[in-house]
């Protein structure tokens, strides 16, 4: 592992919150000689999907031959899982070093008597740090919070942008609208780059058309174009799509569930875009390995002891869309089965919303906790889970809870665990390695 001292240093900054806007952020981009501005970027916002839109068009870049880099967040199980180059994590050496060199910067920040930059912000330093060092021919980044506020919105002239969609969420700093949220995403919308838009909604799809048009970035509504799914099954789904003209027949995902099939083909017209412009060129067989090679921990991932074992199946839905996207995939693939949901979420979620969707497929639920500061009690949660007539436990301790699933498994035909990305990290590998007993 990298020494510790990085990684807590980077930590340590965690007392300065999340904070949108990007002056403290430009100052020590400009500290360090503006990094950001020789990468080749494809910029990608949106409230769910991002993170799936991301992974698709870097691994079809990776599998067309470009040295391709991956900026996401958050990690599921190791800090290096955000910066990416290649197929492999930033290195232990890498980390320290570049965590030194912005570290060095941000001191003359303090010094200068300027405000302390937050924790994501330093984060997002190294990595523009660490991909300028690389041989690299495309940079995806994805944003953290927003997006016009975002500290990755500091890249100026990016090749292409998306917007994957737009509900409610983060709703205290983006706005309690979804107009106001659509416009914060929006920010990352430059003049003259392209725009894949895959949001539902009118509203929404205004607010975002009229910044493009401002911008005069070519906007192009991926969630117009035509595709059919033909197989989907717990292994991911095999569809057919017209993407601005082309058609994309029998694509395979390896990530379950159809609304992956919209981030495939939001993807996908990423890849069009920069097509069009000369960026790229790439093969149908490049493009099929790379949408195949695609996957995200946590995101419906699917575990089994063998192929008759009982699911147990994690997903980090952490708001309504990626509720009501969870419940149509367990409807779809799971249906009738008696379902036991082990739940824990962040206390600034709408949580009912969530719970309605939830309430659709589950039988009983086991309440817990992540381990982050700002965990909704485990009390609380089977409180509001009781409130809609649920039977629901409750453990304060994420690993209790999952002894308390596994326990009761043989009630069950399947277990879910989700309500947040950090509880997915907390879980996953204890899960992976009961199941693989079984």
């Amino acid at each position: 592992m990298a020494k510790e001292g990085a990684i807590a240093r980077i930590h340590s900054f965690q007392r300065f919150g999340s904070r949108l806007g990007l002056e403290r952020m430009s100052a020590l981009m400009a500290l360090l000689g503006d990094p950001q501005d020789d990468l080749r970027v494809i910029h990608v916002a949106g409230t769910n999907g991002k993170g799936s839109v991301c992974r698709y068009i870097y691994e079809i870049l990776r599998k067309n031959g470009y040295r391709t880099g991956i900026y996401t967040s958050p990690f599921i199980e190791s800090f290096h899982e955000r910066i990416e180059f290649d197929g492999a994590l930033i290195s232990d050496e890498d980390l320290d070093a570049c965590t030194d060199l912005v570290m060095e910067r941000v001191d003359h920040m303090l010094a200068s008597g300027m405000d302390s930059p937050t924790e994501f912000e330093v984060l997002t330093a190294i990595a523009f740090v660490y991909f300028a060092k690389q041989d690299m021919d495309f940079l995806v980044l994805e944003t953290g919070l927003g997006g016009g506020g975002d500290s990755t919105n500091v890249v100026k002239r990016p090749l292409a942008t998306a917007i994957t969609s737009i509900s409610l969420d983060h709703t205290d700093r983006l706005g309690e609208s979804v107009r106001k949220i659509a416009a914060e995403k929006a920010g990352i919308i430059k003049k003259n780059a392209p725009v894949a838009v895959n949001v539902d909604g009118r509203e929404a799809a205004e607010v975002i058309a009229q910044v493009a048009l401002e911008k005069d970035a070519p906007l192009i509504d991926a969630s117009k174009f035509r595709w059919r799914c033909l197989e989907s099954s717990t292994e991911g789904c095999v569809f057919s799509a017209e993407i601005m003209g082309r058609a994309y027949d029998e694509m395979r995902i390896s990530m379950a569930g159809r609304h992956q099939v919209r981030n495939a083909v939001c993807a996908l017209t990423v890849i069009e875009l920069m097509r069009a412009n000369g960026y790229i060129r790439v093969t149908r067989e490049g493009v099929l390995a790379g949408l195949s090679a695609a996957r995200l921990p946590g995101r419906f991932e699917i575990f089994r002891g063998g192929p008759d074992a009982m699911p147990v199946i994690m997903d980090g839905a952490h708001n309504e869309a990626g509720a009501e996207a969870l419940a149509d995939a367990m409807e779809e693939l799971f249906p009738g089965e008696r379902v036991l949901v082990l739940m824990g979420v962040l206390r600034d979620k709408l949580l009912h919303p969530m719970l309605t969707n939830l309430n659709r497929f589950s039988s009983e639920y086991i309440a817990t906790e992540p381990a982050n500061d700002r965990k909704l009690t485990a009390l609380s949660l089977r409180a509001a889970i009781k409130g809609t007539g649920k039977a629901c436990a409750a453990f304060s301790d994420a690993g209790r809870a999952l002894d308390e699933a596994f326990r009761r498994r043989g009630e069950f035909g399947a277990i879910l665990i989700t309500g947040s990305l950090y509880l997915i990290g907390d879980l996953r590998r204890e899960t992976m390695e009961r199941v693989e007993k079984k």
